[in-house]
């Protein structure tokens, strides 16, 4: 008869979830909300361990394990419009870490239990908690090469804009083809996403949906008082379009994979930059004044 311990369930189940959670964003270009990815991951824990105690059984229903991984995703993602993105990479990620740390297990032949949906083990903690490091660190690196574009050959990069106190973070992609530049300066201009560019403006300064597709009449609505001088037009031309006009607006800093590059002027595009959701902004060609 194999012998649970609770507070050992909790903890291996809690951990592998946080992993998962961590290498799904990852992968996916969001921002690493770490706090979150550890609040889902203890109810995952919670789950796990529930599942054992006297009459809660009930719990290991397919249904329930639906429900309970769609609650894990929510709180550790929260409102990410890209969340069924990451719950498919969630999903193929606890896969191919099911296998692995099976496989551990059987080379080092002692015995990994796989029931009810929740992994539990005899080897030492410490052992156990080294497995799943490796297969985390095996499976980023894996996942990571079978991408469009990886952090590894330097395309991807995670930024931090700021601007009036505020910040967001998310992830870039370094595209030299990106030629966009600033007509007074001649500096290289980075493209955000507008959406989510969105929690760097107050409420009645923050460009929607309509002012992102409408940039001269946006300028006007919301290039008044103190943000006259933060708000202009910004002219650009690309396939099939040869004289368009994009909302830009300057932020007061950039932090480049942890760098900071000081002022920039940020053009926000009313339509995703990247066709799978891997990152939120182009880059263009950098200088060490800034992008």
């Amino acid at each position: 008869m194999t012998v649970i311990y609770i507070d050992t369930l909790f903890l291996l189940n809690a951990l592998v979830d946080y992993l998962l959670l961590l290498a799904a964003a990852r992968l996916a270009g969001e921002p690493l909300r770490r706090w979150r990815f550890a609040l889902g991951a203890a109810l995952g824990g919670l789950y796990a361990a529930a599942i054992f105690l006297p009459g809660l059984g009930f719990l290991a229903h397919p249904l329930c394990r639906i429900g309970s991984a769609a609650l894990m995703m929510v709180t550790a993602y929260g409102g990410s419009w890209r969340l069924l993105r990451q719950g498919i990479l969630f999903v193929a990620l606890t896969c191919a870490f099911g296998g692995g740390v099976v496989a551990i297990g059987l080379l080092g032949g002692t015995e990994l239990t796989l029931g009810g949906g929740v992994f539990y083990s005899a080897l030492d903690l410490k052992v156990v908690l080294l497995s799943a490091a490796v297969c985390y660190g095996v499976l980023t690196l894996v996942f990571q090469r079978l991408a469009r574009h990886s952090t590894a050959d330097g395309e991807l990069v995670p930024v931090r804009l700021k601007l009036a106190g505020r910040s967001v973070s998310f992830m870039a992609l370094i595209d030299t083809g990106n030629t966009l530049t600033d007509p007074v300066s001649g500096r290289p201009v980075m493209v955000v996403e507008g959406e989510r560019a969105g929690p760097l403006f107050p409420g009645e300064h923050r460009p929607g949906p309509d002012d992102l597709r409408d940039p001269a009449a946006a300028l006007v609505r919301l290039g008044t008082g103190e943000w006259r001088s933060r708000f202009r037009l910004l002219p650009y031309r690309s396939v099939g379009v040869d004289r368009g006009l994009l909302l830009a607006v300057r932020l007061d800093g950039l932090e480049l994979n942890g760098q900071g590059r000081g002022p920039v002027l940020a053009a926000l595009s009313p339509n995703p930059v990247s066709d799978g959701g891997g990152y939120q902004a182009l880059i263009g060609a950098m200088d060490e004044r800034g992008v």
